[in-house]
């Protein structure tokens, strides 16, 4: 079990940082861009690239932010519920996570499928549209193992 929380942990970590490392590319082109149109030379697809790189940042980020719960929690009815019922909540909620970022992942990956065959690219760079779908896709399964881990950790006691 360790074995995979471990695998988990470690596999949304590194998505974390590669999705700082692309935010970090994400806000100098932004800034830089500003600078250069103060000076009416404005860097080429900028949008583009500032929205592709939204998207990956984005991706990238929810496994490790749901590793360490950083997201909104609102627990007023489960803080009310017996320690049974709370890991069963939790449980159930994970599993629909699960079923939700299986379903998203699989869907992602056949849309990079139908994206790569069909040669769609950006309008201004010419920037395929796949890469950016299939790293969202395989994000979606990144997540599922921390959902999985999840589950374990509550019927371990260790979640809380």
């Amino acid at each position: 079990m360790s074995g995979l929380l471990g695998f988990a942990f470690r596999l949304s970590k590194w998505a974390n940082v590669f999705g700082g490392i692309i935010l970090t590319l994400m806000m100098l082109i932004t800034v830089t861009d500003v600078i250069l149109r103060s000076f009416g030379k404005p860097i080429v697809g900028a949008y583009e690239l500032v929205g592709f790189s939204g998207a990956l940042v984005l991706g990238f980020s929810i496994p490790f932010t749901s590793w360490v719960r950083g997201h909104i929690y609102v627990d007023i009815l489960v803080q009310r519920l017996p320690q049974k019922g709370k890991r069963g909540f939790h449980a159930a909620t994970r599993c629909l996570g699960i079923g939700l970022f299986l379903m998203t992942g699989w869907n992602l990956i056949k849309m990079g499928a139908d994206l790569l065959k069909s040669g769609e690219v950006s309008p201004t760079l010419q920037v395929p549209f796949y890469p950016v779908v299939y790293g969202i896709g395989i994000c979606c399964f990144i997540q599922c193992l921390v959902l999985l881990a999840d589950i374990l950790k509550i019927f371990e006691d260790q979640y809380e």
